[in-house]
């Protein structure tokens, strides 16, 4: 009898497990597919598209290169770039090469970049040429042998390219001087590759093809090892949670998000590719109006983001006007999902906006809700096909139906383990079920909801104050665009709530939070510190940090 009560409300067609061995390799995916869809358009950015079969020769051409240059199968290599053209490409190139990808921001700081590139032990670096200058000045205390470096105009073509790189380089200024010796531009690895063959390999399941580091916002960063197995499961686990909503060979998917964060990855630069869609790539998902425009010019039917994206673009002049007729469905992830956001995204676009949950640790989707109106706002939704989860106390012990506990994970897409910290992967997977550090209560139905990471939790006077809760009733304010809440040390409670505001009306005042709180919230939940702020600090994908606000 299977015990998992959330199978009963998945849509139909949507299996209760999936063929995790379907394929042997990630690459053996990617190459079915672009073989599948070659006359489709794979990916395009800033109008300018590439085809499966022209992403299937540049691939192939660049992961040649890769041999040719002495890297092997099981050496690592950094892809340090925005959402460009060259990212797919380097992706399955760097694949079919047998490589470890190591993805990194492209906005860290020579430290995180040092750190990230000694700890992983990278040999080669494929780095957009706007972020050299940090890499120069750390080269030499890493194992880097080959750097590619690339711009943001190589593949838009000889005039746009031209004039896009003049741009950044010369009216922006956002490309500082380097010197780093034998470097190779991206295009010339591709031109030079066509003369070699790819060596063959064996290909294992239990192979780890991606080193994931972990966003490092509560604690040191952590290589996530990523196999074969994970990645292909959970292309199969999106599959069926989301591509049973599309149609083969005619979705246009946008992509805000950076492919070097595990949630566009894995639906973007993958699941997508599964039903021969193109996906539209945002170079920098904070220039608000380039997402706007894609919206004016393509039929989109699909988008991911996170919650403050998609209020961003709510609160976007013009946007509440154009036409939605073509989206299906949106999909929120990386961040919890507030209300207000949802309810009035579903009112502008006449479609609903789903929350999903997912860790890097887990390759990353857990649970979603479907995406028709069956889903609940709020929630997390239903578990994956293939997935168990289990709710625990502080002692490990299942806690009741409707109690708050940690979130336990059981699937083939948890992680293998942390790179070399047998500790820490000792701690946080025991007899396969993976400790998320997240805490969640269940309903009778199987849907679960996030009540909030344990260690942003506030205790005040013994009682649990969860930030996600103030945040979400403070963004329900018509006058706040929004929050972020933190602990704030106090002598007699212990701590008490301290809340952070960017205003959407410059009317609002700090009496009027307070009293508005009074009248949604229990008293210990009622902030005892307002801060207003011209913006919140927040990860590159929009995740708002909360350990920057605690120490501001």
């Amino acid at each position: 009898m299977d015990t998992r009560p959330w199978l009963k409300h998945y849509p139909a067609g949507v299996p209760a497990n999936i063929d995790a061995e379907q394929y042997c390799s990630l690459i053996d995916f990617a190459e079915e597919s672009m073989k599948k869809y070659a006359d489709l358009i794979a990916f395009n950015c800033m109008d300018v598209e590439i085809s499966y079969k022209q992403l299937n020769e540049y691939s192939r051409s660049f992961g040649a290169y890769l041999h040719s240059r002495g890297l092997k199968p099981g050496d690592k290599i950094a892809l340090m770039m925005p959402n460009l053209l060259q990212y797919p490409i380097a992706i399955f190139g760097c694949l079919r090469a047998g490589l470890i990808l190591v993805n990194t921001n492209p906005l860290y700081t020579p430290r995180e970049m040092e750190y990230q590139f000694t700890d992983s032990g990278v040999k080669a670096v494929v780095i957009a040429e706007n972020f050299a200058a940090n890499l120069e000045k750390i080269i030499d205390k890493t194992k880097i042998e080959v750097v590619i470096t690339t711009s943001i105009g190589e593949m838009l073509g000889t005039i746009k390219g031209s004039l896009v790189d003049f741009a950044v380089k010369y009216i922006k200024r956002i490309v500082p001087k380097y010197n780093i010796a034998n470097t190779v531009k991206f295009m010339e690895a591709i031109r030079l590759g066509k003369k070699f063959t790819l060596l063959p390999f064996d290909r294992k399941r239990d192979d780890v093809i991606m080193l994931q580091y972990t966003g490092g916002t509560t604690g040191v960063s952590k290589g996530t090892m990523l196999t074969n197995a994970n990645m292909c499961a959970n292309l199969e686990q999106i599959k069926a949670m989301i591509c049973y909503k599309l149609k083969e060979k005619v979705e246009t998917t946008l992509s805000p998000l950076p492919m070097y964060h595990i949630f566009a990855f894995a639906v973007n630069a993958l699941a997508m590719m599964s039903i021969g869609a193109r996906t539209i790539l945002i170079v920098n998902a904070r220039d608000i109006k380039s997402v706007v425009n894609v919206f004016k010019k393509y039929p989109v039917s699909l988008m991911t983001g996170v919650n403050t994206l998609y209020n961003a673009l709510l609160n976007y002049p013009g946007f509440s006007g154009l036409n939605f007729s073509s989206l299906k469905a949106s999909v929120a992830g990386g961040m919890a999902l507030q209300s207000s956001v949802a309810t009035r995204w579903r009112a502008v676009t006449g479609t609903p906006l789903t929350e999903g949950y997912g860790l890097t640790e887990t390759s990353p989707l857990v649970s979603i809700n479907p995406l028709d109106d069956t889903g609940r706002m709020g929630s997390i939704g239903l578990p994956a096909p293939s997935t168990d989860v289990k709710l625990v106390d502080d002692f490990g012990n299942e806690v009741r139906q409707g109690e708050p506990g940690e979130i336990l994970v059981k699937g083939p897409q948890v992680m293998k383990g942390y790179y070399n910290k047998p500790d820490e992967t000792a701690n946080s997977i025991k007899d396969g079920w993976f400790a998320t550090g997240d805490v969640a209560v269940m309903d009778p139905d199987g849907f679960f909801k996030i009540v909030d990471r344990k260690k942003d939790m506030i205790l005040v006077s013994g009682f649990n104050v969860y930030p996600n809760e103030i945040e979400d009733v403070l963004t329900s304010h018509p006058k706040v665009l929004e929050a972020g809440a933190v602990a704030m040390k106090d002598e007699k409670c212990g701590e008490v709530v301290k809340v952070f505001i960017v205003k959407k009306d410059s009317s609002l005042s700090e009496s009027e939070i307070l009293s508005y709180c009074k009248e949604k919230l229990t008293n210990y939940k009622v902030p005892r510190k307002v801060v207003f702020k011209e913006s919140l600090p927040k990860t590159p994908i929009g995740k708002i940090l909360r350990r920057e606000l605690k120490d501001s």
